[in-house]
């Protein structure tokens, strides 16, 4: 089969998450013996800013990183019915401007591919007019990445049907690396972003090691400066944009990482942790996690990573992590199992690949019941 993907971007993960997930999938597609491409305007906000942080050496990162997939930049006067013709399988991400994503819906009523729409983000809770406003009368379905957010699609009318497709780890990516020399006791990557979770980060993350006198390494982008002087007073070494293809060594270097989400995942779409407590634990590093409610029983709290309930405890669960071996090595053992088992790309492709048999089959009943 042909896939199309619409995406912010595929070549830039400056403050894109959706990427990571996107590259998996797409190489997953790849193996099996099907077609993948992706689309993305030409000049993509994600994108723009990685240029203007990393330079074009970045861009040509992804080429070596992921020489196997494509990426075609889309402007004004794109053709996007001749870049659909032959497709079988769209998939429209939630960021594509509006008057897009209803125009690739139009074009599917003359053409013959099954047309999805992918939300992987809260907006549809803290922004619904922006999610409500879209058409997507003429999408076969929804892919919400996760069920919180699948029943509010399903609550507002929005799209025909709406299935939870959750985000997964490119294993191929995320693996452990045994033979990475220690370095540091703790390390955090995650964006700062709009303010949604500063008030955690210090409670999660800078006061625990802070009180600990841990020696901890922060990546990720949108930091402002108020943020880098007070990482500065903690002693926590900050290190800018890292691209996603140098995470797993990032991973497996220090002796335990943290997770922080972001409140309105915490408050408004319980059991939808994000993507990088999928890919820290694909490489087998020990995780303590802020507080989130795994609603959906994706891992095993406890057994696959500690939650911490306030800075006090997250203190104490890193202690108890850095000072007892064993523990530390029984939950990354978990985890990675854990993710193995059930939290891959692959796992992820067969999810859709079934999605897509669901929607088949009641396209075809559909039109047997016409004749």
């Amino acid at each position: 089969m042909r896939f199309v993907f619409y995406t912010h971007s595929l070549v830039s993960d400056w403050n894109h998450g959706n990427a990571h997930f996107l590259r998996g999938v797409m190489r997953e597609l790849l193996a099996r013996g099907h077609e993948a491409i992706a689309l993305e305007p030409e000049n993509g906000w994600s994108r723009a800013m990685l240029r203007a942080e990393a330079g074009q050496g970045a861009e040509e990162a992804f080429a070596r990183d992921f020489p196997c997939l494509t990426s075609r930049t889309y402007g004004a006067g794109f053709d996007h019915a001749a870049a659909l013709d032959g497709a079988d399988v769209v998939v429209v991400h939630e960021w594509t401007e509006p008057d897009l994503v209803a125009r690739i819906g139009r074009l599917r009523r003359d053409m013959r591919f099954t047309l999805l729409f992918h939300d992987t983000h809260h907006r549809a809770v803290t922004s619904e007019p922006q999610i409500a406003d879209l058409a997507l009368g003429d999408y076969d379905g929804v892919l919400a990445f996760g069920e919180a957010l699948r029943e509010r699609y399903l609550a507002q009318g929005w799209g025909r049907q709406v299935f939870t497709w959750h985000e997964a780890a490119d294993t191929r990516l995320f693996r452990p690396m045994p033979g990475e020399p220690p370095e540091g006791d703790l390390v955090w990557v995650g964006n700062w972003g709009d303010g949604e979770r500063s008030a955690e980060l210090e409670t999660f993350l800078v006061r625990p090691v802070e009180a600990l006198g841990l020696t901890a390494t922060v990546r990720g982008v949108r930091y402002p400066e108020d943020a880098l002087v007070r990482l500065r007073q903690a002693g926590i070494g900050y290190g800018g944009w890292v691209r996603n293809a140098a995470v797993p060594r990032l991973f497996a270097r220090p002796r335990v990482a943290v997770h922080v989400p972001r409140r309105p995942y915490v408050e408004a779409l319980p059991g939808i942790p994000t993507i990088r407590p999928f890919e820290a634990l694909a490489c087998g590093i020990p995780l303590v996690s802020a507080p989130w409610d795994d609603a959906e029983g994706l891992f095993r709290p406890g057994r696959d990573f500690l939650y911490a309930r306030g800075g006090a405890e997250m203190a104490a669960q890193l202690a108890r992590v850095l000072a007892d071996p064993d523990l530390a090595a029984d939950l990354a053992a978990s985890g990675l199992e854990t993710v193995r088992a059930r939290h891959t790309c692959a796992h992820r492709v067969d999810e859709l690949t079934g999605i897509l048999g669901t929607l088949g089959a009641e396209a075809a009943a559909i039109g047997e019941a016409a004749e």
